[in-house]
């Protein structure tokens, strides 16, 4: 999925343009992110829900070299469907 499928499927069903349906699907993005960023959490109702969680520091390969480099710890963004997705699918 991407942000121009979001688009054109916003705009099919409000009957909206391009433009304003591009805009929408971008805040609506955004609002994602800044959800996720102050609560670390963002759940969708009969979907699913995305949570931050932090990894670790740890030794990696590089692998055209193969030599060991160190990675720094960081946030990932993880994914749950819902019962009801799996459903679906």
């Amino acid at each position: 999925m991407s942000k121009a499928f979001l688009a054109e499927v916003i705009q099919k069903s409000a009957g909206i343009t391009g433009v304003a349906s591009n805009r929408a699907a971008t805040d609506l993005m955004q609002s994602i992110v800044k959800e996720l960023k102050k609560t670390g959490k963002f759940t969708l109702p009969s979907f699913g829900t995305f949570t931050v969680r932090k990894t670790k520091a740890r030794k990696g390969v590089n692998p055209r070299t193969g030599a060991e480099i160190k990675v720094k710890a960081g946030k990932t963004v993880r994914f749950k469907a819902s019962p009801s997705l799996k459903k679906m699918v």
